[in-house]
């Protein structure tokens, strides 16, 4: 339970932050372009691979990476998760699975997220 509560705080944490980040930078940009997105999602990937950095030389509790990573960095990108994901494949010469989970996270989501717009585009 304890465990639970951290990884919710953090992700309530990470949610407001990935909220005032992004409006903050998005406000200050003259684009359509989505800077603010982008600027956290890059920086949740350099956080994470902090975090992680920690956690496999022992520096870092795995309490304190559950409320870092899955709670405050899911909270504020789940980018992060991806792209880290990604690179421990890569790091482990799964040079495959890594292809194929990027390929198909990328291309499947913007499939399903067209067809969920579509599917409420028909109601």
């Amino acid at each position: 339970m304890k465990i639970l509560l951290a990884i919710g705080t953090g992700s309530f944490i990470g949610g407001v932050l990935r909220y005032l980040l992004s409006q903050l930078i998005q406000t200050k940009v003259y684009s359509t372009f989505p800077f603010g997105t982008l600027t956290v999602n890059i920086l949740g990937c350099f956080v994470i691979g902090l975090v992680f950095g920690l956690s496999d030389k022992a520096i870092l509790p795995q309490e304190w990476r559950l409320f870092l990573a899955t709670g405050v960095l899911g909270g504020f990108t789940t980018f992060s998760a991806f792209s880290n994901e990604t690179v421990y494949m890569l790091r482990d010469g799964q040079f495959w699975y890594a292809s194929a989970y990027v390929g198909i996270s990328v291309f499947i989501g913007i499939v399903a997220t067209f067809i969920g717009i579509s599917l409420i585009k028909l109601i």
